[in-house]
């Protein structure tokens, strides 16, 4: 199920807005509380959000509070207390949003200690 190429997330300590805008699924980098550092141009496509206003906001709460439960936000927290997130799963999406079924891939890069949500809309 894994749609993020390996060679961003090898290189997720040097990703920039520019690689981030050039993959062809949704990359978000959050810090450890869910505020979103980047959003790239394919999230801000698909939910309908101007990245200016998503940067700075929290991902779970501000931006796409239709994932502040157990099953999104709550893998979040659970990999970040645990200090290892890598989940894989099926979500739909339903914030300013019609319901829009995507796949989701969460992930720490223990090498710049960094916080990754990645989305594509599922085919």
């Amino acid at each position: 199920m894994s749609f993020v190429s390996f060679d961003l997330l090898d290189n997720l300590g040097d990703a920039d807005r520019p690689v981030a805008d050039a993959q062809e699924y949704g990359v978000v980098k959050v810090d450890d509380a869910g505020v979103i550092l980047m959003y790239n141009k394919y999230e801000s496509e698909l939910a309908g959000i101007d990245s200016r206003f998503a940067e700075g906001r929290n991902f779970f709460t501000q931006v796409a509070p239709c994932t502040n439960n157990r099953l999104f936000f709550g893998r979040f927290k659970d990999g970040i207390a645990k200090g290892a997130l890598d989940a894989q799963f099926k979500y739909t999406f339903t914030y300013k949003m019609r319901p829009t079924p995507v796949d989701v891939r969460l992930y720490r890069d223990g090498g710049s200690a960094t916080n990754w949500v990645f989305v594509k809309k599922a085919a």
